[in-house]
């Protein structure tokens, strides 16, 4: 009887993962059964199933037995299925962009979803050096900043240092839309990114294994970085009205005071947060995408 190893998923590649053991070693494991449970950061336990190879120390295969409770599990949803992006982050790091521009709503999604896991948050505003759209993405995040969202703004192609001390001490997930220059961010921060990308590829024998859900990258003892395929969407089915409406976090003071208790702050008399955009004090345009988004 193999005994119980223990690692943590670095990478995965639909229903096969990379697991980086406690020894250092890696080994390329399954799930049992059809449908997959796992996500990039989870601490698992594993059998193995096959030795490395004697020639190359390639080859390790093993079985995922368990899942270790989890700090935080980050997905989306829609009305049919759910996607796991990753697990035991303690930072979301939302990449917009000064160009192409980005979608408002989408980044009101992530931070909809970061605070449902009790997750930091910092919007990271790239290509800040084309002046002129960064001045209009800039005047969009205004409310962001407002309500206490922390936004740095960098061009990762000249320089991303400023953005390292946000990293440590944290194990963080890089989230954004295609275009917003992610994989930049990505390869100015860790050189070797690339070379990893290599490794794992032939970790897994295989060149058609193209498109990973997540990776994980050390960036020291005590930090990694979780990067995730760009997103288009990201549904929040999984969430009630009630999780949606907190996770517009500037709306706290003002829940539980509309004039009917199933208010939906879309037409209903005496609503609070519609009194509070009459007032200045709500941001219409986050209403606005609240209402979007409670429709899911």
């Amino acid at each position: 009887m193999s005994a119980v190893l223990h690692g943590q998923i670095f990478a995965a590649f639909g229903r096969q993962y990379l697991v980086r053991l406690d020894d250092g070693s890696t080994i390329t494991c399954l799930t049992r059964g059809k449908k997959s449970e796992v996500a990039c950061g989870d601490k698992v336990e594993i059998k193995r199933t096959a030795e490395a190879s004697s020639e190359n120390g390639s080859g390790a295969q093993g079985v995922i037995e368990r899942i270790a409770p989890r700090r935080s599990l980050l997905h989306r949803s829609d009305a049919f299925r759910e996607k796991l992006i990753a697990a035991n982050v303690t930072k979301i790091i939302v990449v917009v962009a000064a160009e192409p521009s980005f979608s408002d709503e989408l980044l009101a999604r992530c931070l909809v979803a970061a605070f449902d896991q009790k997750l930091e948050v910092l919007i990271v505003l790239n290509k800040c050096d084309l002046s002129a759209a960064a001045a209009a993405a800039r005047k969009r995040l205004v409310p962001y900043r407002a309500i206490g969202y922390r936004v740095l703004e960098l061009c990762a192609k000249q320089d991303v240092t400023q953005l390292r001390p946000f990293l440590i001490g944290h194990t963080s997930v890089l989230v954004g839309q295609s275009g917003m220059g992610k994989s930049t961010v990505i390869n100015a921060l860790l050189p070797d990114a690339q070379a990893a990308t290599r490794e794992i590829s032939t970790a897994l024998d295989s060149g058609k294994h193209t498109t990973t859900h997540a990776r994980l990258y050390r960036i020291d003892q005590t930090s990694g970085l979780i990067d995730c395929p760009g997103v288009q969407a990201f549904g929040l089915h999984h969430l009630s009205f009630g999780g949606i409406e907190q996770g517009f976090v500037e709306f706290a003071q003002y829940l539980g005071q509309c004039r009917f208790h199933d208010c939906h702050h879309a037409h209903e008399p005496g609503c609070a947060l519609r009194n509070a955009v009459t007032d200045g004090k709500i941001d219409e345009r986050r209403l606005e995408l609240f209402l979007q988004i409670a429709g899911k």
